[in-house]
């Protein structure tokens, strides 16, 4: 049986290996996201075009200048070359309205969306040509264009030395944009966090960001930003399970909005490769090139370019090894087959031989119960005996000891009816002798004191011999007694029945009536009987047991 055991799981286990999958709903959710990425793509493609439908029905330039502003915002993350293109047209209307409100918020649309294409000269020369005292309110965006074009520049420096210059530009513009939001605006908190976590306050940070994260709506794009630094937070933790679960929501978020642009589903794709979800980790990372490659993110492009061979060089060895798998699985399955249909064809013999079997023993428990009927009514038939036996051993011990104690009494009785009538003779009253001799109020007294005598003595032994016979008669016959009577005649007769004296010749003699009586009186029972007459006298035997 081991050894079976031991062939069944060797068989087994490829099956087992093959079937591994993981069941987390987050990542099914991103999974599904992933493969309808053209849908988003489609939508966001429409709600473009409406914007551009906007353009052929707008003749003022104000009108323009804002819908070119929203043309860049929606292309913004999606296609940076578009983006650019109306940047520069808001740009370029800005300047024709002399307005330099515009103006500098076209320029810093520009200087923005440079950084993301990697023209980080051109960025820093708007940047510095723009005199950001002449709109105040727009410090804060000039501060964070700042700090992100800085940031980027960082992340592509070719030395450390550089690297170490734009970090900190990077957080000196960041810590400065903080003076010029609004406390709780959605720009101060993706500020201020970045700020707690550079300096390694992560549990400062989420607790600012778990709290305000649910205020932010499904459509935002701050969304996947905010839950981009909660996985860096968790990521500083050392909680590797939050920090894929916050990149999850990231990437999520990113992809429905048809966002190209993104850094969560990039670091996503090198956490999975690193659990050796291979499959996941190539089809996320394909997915984040295509994107960049589609928005013209450089930065993007040149970071998953170095990822990239290492995930598609695990996912080719990871294939090589499934179809290994799948080989040694349908190995498996034709072995496992072969085996299986071996054991059913030796079942499907033991299985002839165990319906013999079956029907050996169902012939012999047949017999047997057969047997065990006939040993049963054998039984109650010995118990029937045993019973009369018992009750006929019983009735003989009591009317033995009642039959000596009524012939001692008639003895004494006996003995002084002679004194008395020897009296009679001696003292020469020959009439009251001969008056006592002819009287038959002695027999009398004694035959009515031998049934009271008889009586008690029965329904000693058959207390409930009166209502059971009375219920073997028909409702309306049942026997009536007078007052004091113990039994009556009829009563009586078939008392004697009971004890076992069936004979009317012998039942006259007893009870000092006529054959003729005796037989009158059992036949007018007889056909007061509630059941078949010929039964009548059985069921009479049966009272008074447990055989009914």
């Amino acid at each position: 049986m081991h050894r079976f055991l031991t062939l069944l799981f060797a068989l087994l286990f490829p099956i087992f290996l093959f079937g591994q999958n993981n069941f987390d709903p987050l990542l099914n959710e991103l999974d599904k996201t992933v493969a309808d990425y053209q849908l988003y793509s489609n939508k966001k493609e429409i709600e473009i075009n409406q914007l551009k439908g906007l353009l052929k029905h707008t003749s003022t330039d104000l009108q323009k200048y804002a819908i070119y502003g929203k043309l860049f915002s929606e292309y913004k993350s999606y296609q940076s070359d578009s983006a650019l293109i109306h940047a520069r047209k808001s740009f370029q209307i800005a300047e024709k309205l002399n307005d330099i409100q515009k103006s500098n918020t076209a320029r810093l649309n520009l200087a923005s969306i440079m950084g993301t294409l990697g023209m980080y000269k051109e960025a820093t020369d708007i940047l510095t040509a723009i005199d950001i005292n002449t709109t105040p309110n727009l410090k804060g965006y000039f501060f964070t264009v700042n700090s992100v074009v800085y940031g980027y520049m960082s992340d592509y420096a070719a030395s450390l030395q550089e690297k170490e210059k734009y970090i900190l530009l990077t957080k000196k513009y960041r810590d400065s944009s903080l003076n010029y939001y609004k406390p709780r605006s959605s720009a101060y908190i993706m500020a201020q966090s970045s700020t707690l976590l550079d300096a390694g306050k992560h549990d400062e940070t989420l607790a600012l960001l778990l709290n305000y994260f649910p205020t932010i709506a499904h459509n935002s794009n701050d969304r996947a930003v905010i839950a981009y630094i909660i996985s860096q937070a968790y990521h500083q933790k050392k909680e590797p399970q939050q920090e894929k679960k916050w990149l999850t929501i990231s990437a999520i978020s990113d992809l429905q909005l048809a966002k190209k642009e993104y850094i969560s589903l990039r670091s996503l794709a090198f956490i999975m490769y690193e659990n050796g979800d291979i499959d996941r980790a190539y089809k996320y990372i394909k997915r984040s090139l295509e994107d960049a490659l589609f928005c013209n993110a450089r930065l993007r492009t040149y970071e998953i370019s170095k990822m990239l061979p290492i995930i598609n060089e695990a996912y080719q060895k990871q294939n090589e090894t499934n179809r290994f798998q799948l080989v040694l699985f349908l190995l498996s399955a034709s072995i496992l087959s072969i085996f299986l249909l071996a054991v059913l064809f030796l079942l499907f013999k033991q299985m002839k031989k165990l319906s013999k079997a079956k029907q050996d023993l169902s012939l012999a428990n047949t017999k047997l119960s057969e047997l065990n009927t006939e040993l049963n009514t054998f039984n109650e038939k010995l118990n029937d005996t045993n019973y009369t036996l018992t009750e006929a051993n019983l009735l003989k011990e009591i009317y033995i000891g009642r039959y000596m104690d009524q012939c001692s009494d008639y003895i004494g009785k006996l003995d002084e009816y002679r004194r008395k009538l020897n009296v009679m003779a001696t003292t020469g009253k020959m009439n009251d002798l001969i008056s006592a001799v002819k009287s038959k109020q002695f027999i009398e007294n004694e035959l009515k004191e031998f049934h009271t005598t008889f009586d008690k003595t029965f329904l000693q032994l058959f207390p409930d011999f009166i209502e059971e016979f009375s219920a073997l008669l028909i409702d309306d016959e049942a026997i009536q007694l007078k007052e004091g009577e113990l039994l009556n005649t009829e009563l009586r007769i078939f008392a004697l029945i009971r004890l076992g004296i069936k004979d009317s010749a012998k039942i006259s003699i007893f009870l000092r009536y006529s054959v003729s009586t005796i037989y009158n009186y059992r036949s007018q029972l007889k056909n007061k009987a509630a059941g078949p007459r010929e039964e009548f006298e059985a069921k009479v035997m049966r009272i008074g047991t447990s055989l009914k």
